[in-house]
């Protein structure tokens, strides 16, 4: 009869390779796990940050003359715009106004009402378009303007920015949802022409 069995040593270093081997895996596989996350969080950021600049560079394209005569352009400075533009496809223009709260970009309309068209500020709508902008931290505007003489290369205008010279503007965005985890900030920028001042 064969009286051979299983040592303890045996046990013990079969153990150690099992615990090994598991831990091995499992830090695989939480590695693996971390990494998809970030990458569907900068995927996520990504789509937020197109759809809110093509949101911005839609209605940025129709300003107009507002509905009480006042210049398409009521404000053009580094991280806030001012305009009017009929957005809902009715029989008045709105005001429209983009500006960076902090890390927030934030839209707010108005609609011109009373016997007298006036546009008041009270009855301002207002959302939150996008978080998590670093613009202000990297010191970087988030509209750049043009004015008609731009042939697509050169830098635009100085601010102050005088509203009437505008022609085109440039909006970007520096989105960074968590700095310890993702490699770089993502940067989405877009240009337009503002339709209804075009000279050429």
């Amino acid at each position: 009869m064969d009286r051979r069995g299983i040592t303890l040593l045996e046990i013990v270093i079969s153990v150690g390779i099992f615990v090994m081997l598991t831990f091995s895996i499992a830090y695989i596989l939480i590695t693996t796990l971390k990494s998809n996350a970030i990458v569907w969080d900068q995927l996520q950021i990504q789509n937020e940050g197109r759809k809110v600049i093509q949101q911005v560079v839609d209605e940025v394209r129709r300003a107009e003359s507002s509905s009480i005569g006042s210049y398409a352009i009521a404000t053009s400075s580094a991280n806030d715009l001012v305009f009017y533009a009929n957005i809902d496809d009715d029989e008045l223009r709105e005001r429209v106004r983009f500006w960076l709260d902090g890390t927030v970009l934030k839209r707010s309309t108005v609609k011109p009402s009373g016997a007298d068209l006036a546009y008041n500020n009270a009855n301002a709508f207002v959302v939150e378009l996008a978080h998590n902008l670093t613009n202000a931290a990297d010191g970087e505007a988030v509209f750049e303007y043009y004015d008609g003489d731009y042939t697509g290369s050169g830098s635009g205008l100085t601010q102050p920015v005088s509203t009437t010279a505008v022609r085109a503007v440039r909006v970007q965005l520096n989105f960074e949802r968590a700095p310890d985890k993702s490699p770089e900030p993502l940067r989405v920028e877009a240009f337009t022409s503002i339709r209804n001042l075009k000279t050429n």
